[in-house]
């Protein structure tokens, strides 16, 4: 009973999460080259907003790893930033680019750590059961994307017992894990890609000029920082022993953004409205720092649920 719970549990997340991409109905690997197409370009599609970095970044790491048959360890990348930024909208677009059935594939397993994994008493238990878990998704889908949502929450012993899956082994216990795909979604960081970004604001710069040899290196040391606080990501060995292979910044969203991603949600319900409206639904959210009133404090998260009360 419990198993189904979660397993409802999960579904119901996933639902929730993804639940303003409208994308594809998937692509199997060797379709990663329409990857930068759905994102951007294809008509009618919602699009993924003010995250020039990210965007880069993870196109250029999938499509790299699924044409490459010779990988030597699993793909791990850890998004980082604020809620409500695209870090969920980005791992549902790349399950929907590798595998026909997207997030709905057998080939995808969502962990979500408050849930899955919330009492620290019994991490001896969860251990044996994450490793059954990912034993048993990659011998039946050897490309499995395994999602770890709110992986600040994670126990860092839970996260070094699955270690030997990402790191560099032609097999663990006579099974080869260097196809699957760790994604680890977390919110380490986001003052520090907040700072950056504001500091690029204060000096006229466009945030679209910063780089990620502004903020990689920024999360990387945050993250190896972070090792004294209540994070057992940070505390893990995927950090000390440079197992995680890109660390994704996920910018702060600002006013024109969540304009973007409001229009986008009146056009999933096949609505069009016009810029007053835009700006309503825009100026309703909370803004910070409290001086620049620059940043959406949630992101674009809750937009598809606030155009509601503009509606006619």
């Amino acid at each position: 009973v419990y198993k189904i719970i979660l397993d409802i549990y999960t579904v119901l997340h996933l639902c929730a999460l993804f639940s303003t991409y409208e994308g594809p109905v998937g692509r199997i690997s060797s379709g990663l080259h329409t990857f930068a197409v759905t994102v951007v370009l294809q008509p009618g599609t919602l699009k993924l907003h003010g995250q020039h970095l990210a965007q880069s970044v993870v196109l250029k790491a999938v499509q790299g790893f699924i044409s490459n048959p010779e990988s030597n360890k699993p793909l791990t990348l850890s998004f980082h930033g604020w809620s409500g930024t695209g870090k969920n909208f980005v791992a549902r677009i790349v399950a929907d680019n590798m595998y026909r059935d997207g997030v709905k594939s057998e080939c995808v397993r969502l962990f979500i750590a408050p849930f899955h994994f919330p009492h620290a008493r019994l991490v001896d238990t969860y251990k044996g059961q994450l490793r059954e878990a990912i034993r048993d998704m990659v011998l039946r889908c050897p490309q499995t994307l395994f999602i770890f949502d709110e992986a600040e929450k994670l126990h860092p012993g839970l996260i070094d017992a699955i270690k030997p899956y990402m790191d560099h082994y032609d097999n663990v216990d006579g099974v080869s894990y260097r196809r699957a795909v760790f994604l680890f979604l977390s919110n380490i960081g986001g003052t520090t890609i907040n700072d950056v970004a504001l500091d690029f604001w204060h000096s006229g710069q466009n945030r679209e000029d910063i780089g990620m040899e502004d903020l990689e290196h920024r999360l990387r040391a945050e993250a190896m920082e972070s090792q004294g606080t209540r994070s057992g990501f940070a505390q893990s060995e995927l950090m000390s022993g440079h197992l995680i292979d890109f660390f994704v910044p996920f910018l702060p969203l600002e006013y024109r953004h969540v304009k973007l991603c409001a229009r986008d949600a009146y056009a999933a319900r096949g609505l069009e409205p016009d810029e007053g409206t835009l700006d309503e639904v825009a100026k309703a959210m909370l803004y910070v720092p409290k001086e620049e009133r620059l940043f959406s404090a949630q992101g674009c998260k809750s937009i598809p649920q606030r155009i509601n009360f503009f509606l006619p």
